[in-house]
């Protein structure tokens, strides 16, 4: 672990110098990455400052402590000792999770998929809870978010909703959201006061840039046809609903809720290279030492993850044994407790993977 933090405060030094070159801003991508690289390794750098500046600051804590003779004086000391050595311990556990290996999809931005699952009409408007749930909780991040495709259900449901959401470290605090999410609750339509339980499928891709993955054009199929609306309404009479098919993976995307075929097309574009993405980084870290794997679960959508127990106001999220009464202020978009204490769960597995 020393080595690995003498080796990033050198690098640290190294680009204090690299970022002033005049040069390097012609370069925009190599400008980009080498400051976000910079960003990164100045926290490590400030934390470690601190964590010397606090030792310090605790030896001559210590150091009075054992000279004063004063009993009310050396009370204070003690005291001091006591705050500090709390603060250096907090500084110490903060650095142990900045210099853990970041995933590098951590900052990217993220297409997400609901869909309803067992349930009916319960369950659609359940996918339609969580997408408020998201879009709440992106609106205060401001992070931007955008439809891509939706099938809405006559109730005001959706069967399917697809939705990119851009800002920054977007998949770091999205990306434990895939998986199977169970509801339990009465539903509006039921007279009898029966709790139903439904289910709803999210999966969260990472957002694939251009480059990233190369698709041939001879490996697509793409089919035109007239968009569809709730009830087999028209929404518009132009063929501008757009199916792509990527024939080596069997990968199917539909969009149509532009009136332009081109927008249309550049989105299913959009959910397609994000889908064959999330394919190959699945496949690299499926074949990743057991160890590396997080603890709040592998991300597969047939995976139940969460349940949410509407009579009860709980909320329970299997992987990581977090219950929560505060359902109603979750699903305003309040998440951030929840969240947070996934993403802490996944660092200490990874910091004992890199330790271990």
């Amino acid at each position: 672990m020393n080595e690995r933090l003498d080796s990033m405060l050198r690098r640290y030094k190294e680009l204090s110098t690299l970022v002033q070159d005049p040069e390097l801003v012609k370069n925009h991508n190599k400008y980009r990455d080498l400051m976000r690289e910079y960003s990164q390794l100045g926290d490590i750098a400030a934390a470690h400052n601190e964590i010397e500046t606090l030792s310090a600051q605790c030896n001559d804590a210590r150091t009075l402590l054992q000279e004063e003779k004063d009993s009310e004086m050396k009370e204070l000391a003690r005291e001091e000792v006591k705050e500090l050595e709390k603060r250096l311990q907090e500084a110490e556990e903060k650095l142990k999770f900045l210099i853990v290996p970041k995933d590098i999809l951590d900052e990217k931005n993220i297409i997400m998929e609901i869909r309803a699952g067992a349930g009916g009409d319960e369950a659609a408007l359940f996918a339609a809870d969580l997408f408020r749930m998201y879009s709440r909780f992106a609106e205060t991040k401001g992070w931007r978010f955008e439809i891509m495709n939706s099938n809405e259900t006559g109730l005001g449901g959706f069967k399917e909703i697809i939705f990119s959401i851009n800002g920054g470290n977007v998949y770091e605090n999205l990306r434990y959201e895939s998986g199977v999410h169970r509801v339990q609750r009465v539903p509006e339509t039921e007279a009898s006061g029966r709790i139903h339980t439904s289910a709803v499928t999210v999966a969260v891709l990472p957002e694939a840039d251009e480059t990233e993955i190369d698709i041939k054009p001879d490996d697509l199929r793409i089919d035109v046809m007239r968009a569809g609306g709730p009830g087999g309404q028209c929404v518009n009479t132009t063929d501008s609903a757009v199916r792509i098919t990527h024939i080596p993976s069997g990968i199917v995307v539909h969009c149509q809720d532009e009136k332009s075929q081109i927008k249309n097309k550049a989105k299913a574009m959009r959910i397609l290279r994000a889908r064959i993405y999330e394919a190959e980084a699945a496949k690299a870290a499926a074949e990743r030492a057991e160890a590396r794997r997080s603890q709040v679960g592998s991300g597969d959508r047939s995976e139940r993850i969460r349940t949410y127990n509407f009579p009860q106001n709980r909320l329970t999220d299997h992987r990581i044994n977090l219950t929560l009464y505060k359902l109603d202020i979750i699903m305003q978009g309040d998440v951030a407790e929840l969240f947070d204490a996934l993403k802490l769960s996944a660092r200490e597995e990874a910091l004992d993977a890199a330790t271990g």
